[in-house]
């Protein structure tokens, strides 16, 4: 093998690639956040009273697990608009992102929460809480000492699924990689690095999650 690595040709795209890690910052923390409120109420549908909204929250779950996101991306950023709701990428983007994340952490909250002793829920009644009080209050917290972990992944799994963003020219870090490799045919280069800077913000995100959950949840 002849080839000669060329890692100093990437150096002039530094603000590039800076712009398209805040971006991929930027949209994994607000659907983060989006997402897990949209799976807390989902769970708390799934195990509520209402059959109506209990069927209607397990079809959204199965319909968004057994399809490819990049569908659903491009369901939310090409199909929407044909029924007059105009996004822009990001948006679309982010909407995507949302929904995917919310239907996965339905079922890892629900999973939780069902994992929680009958007692709680008898606890919470004899102190005269209503029902909407003893999810939130008493259950929900024990549920995320348990699923922690799994949501934590999941988490993970939607930022390194943003990648598929650049598919709508949303310009994070993967459409910056493709950027960069058109401009310098340094492809192993470009997406050597990206690859690291993922991993990178992957380890970090864990890091975060992990910690912030121990805070709140007082995990082991």
């Amino acid at each position: 093998m002849n080839y000669e690595f060329d890692f100093a040709g990437i150096l002039p795209y530094y603000n590039e690639i800076l712009e398209g890690i805040f971006l991929t910052i930027k949209i994994t923390i607000a659907t983060t956040i989006v997402g897990i409120a949209l799976g807390v109420f989902g769970a708390a549908s799934m195990v509520g009273r209402n059959k109506v909204l209990q069927k209607i929250v397990a079809t959204f779950v199965e319909i968004i697990r057994n399809t490819p996101f990049i569908v659903q991306l491009f369901f939310v950023f090409f199909g929407l608009p044909a029924l007059g709701i105009k996004l822009t990428a990001i948006e679309a983007g982010m909407i995507a992102m949302v929904i995917n994340l919310g239907a996965y952490s339905t079922e890892i909250i629900r999973a939780g929460v069902e994992a929680t002793s009958i007692g709680q829920w008898e606890a919470g009644k004899t102190l005269g809480l209503r029902w909407s009080q003893t999810f939130f209050y008493i259950v929900l917290p024990q549920a995320f000492q348990r699923i922690s972990p799994a949501l934590i992944s999941q988490c993970i799994i939607v930022m390194l699924g943003s990648s598929v963003l650049s598919q709508i020219s949303v310009e994070e870090l993967t459409f910056t990689a493709n950027f960069i490799q058109s401009r310098t045919f340094l492809s192993f280069e470009s997406y050597f690095i990206i690859t690291l800077v993922y991993l990178l913000l992957a380890v970090i995100l864990r890091y975060i999650l992990t910690f912030t959950s121990k805070k709140l949840f007082k995990t082991a």
